[in-house]
């Protein structure tokens, strides 16, 4: 396979699986080439280098995991209550492996600072959404930022809890709780 044949999505997602199972130090570029079945002279056709690499993979979390879902909650429903549903579930629904790229990510961040800066953006990112659909929904601003944070807490605890093997939560249990939170 030469380097043309092989995407850049490709070389992202097959990072993803490695950071996934091994953490950030096992994320290198010969043991990735190896795994693709190709050499390391593709993945400079992509990268200048493995930070390149590790910035293109924050970008794809970022816009598959937050840009997306937002986008896909406002074009399916108007009113806020109902856009609220929708996300808590598309966010807490098990989607494979986003679960462990959400927590090898985050356990990334614990140890490089620049990542950290992109997760905290993204959080911010995500945490602001549902605060306004929280006060869209008649919650006084200081409730929802409360229930906000809560809501976001148990989200990123349902990535750590399902991909240590938990169950996953059951949609009824997602109903409950958006009505719990976000219930003026």
């Amino acid at each position: 396979m030469n380097s043309g044949q092989l995407s850049q999505q490709r070389w992202i997602m097959g990072a993803f699986d490695l950071l996934c199972e091994g953490g950030i130090h096992a994320l290198r570029v010969e043991p990735l080439a190896a795994r693709l079945g190709v050499t390391k002279g593709s993945f400079y056709h992509h990268f200048d280098n493995r930070r390149a690499l590790h910035m293109a993979m924050l970008a794809s979390w970022e816009e598959r995991g937050t840009t997306q879902i937002i986008t896909m909650v406002e074009a399916a429903e108007t009113d806020p209550a109902s856009q609220l549903r929708e996300l808590a579930a598309q966010t807490f629904a098990h989607h494979g492996p986003a679960d462990p790229i959400e927590t090898a990510i985050r356990s990334w961040a614990a140890t490089d600072n620049e990542v950290a800066e992109v997760v905290a953006r993204v959080d911010q990112r995500r945490i602001d959404f549902v605060l306004q659909l929280a006060i869209a929904v008649g919650l006084d601003r200081d409730v929802a930022l409360r229930r906000t944070l809560l809501f976001y807490r148990a989200l990123i605890g349902e990535f750590f809890w399902r991909h240590a093997g938990g169950a996953p939560i059951e949609q009824s249990a997602i109903d409950e709780m958006v009505e719990l939170f976000f219930t003026p």
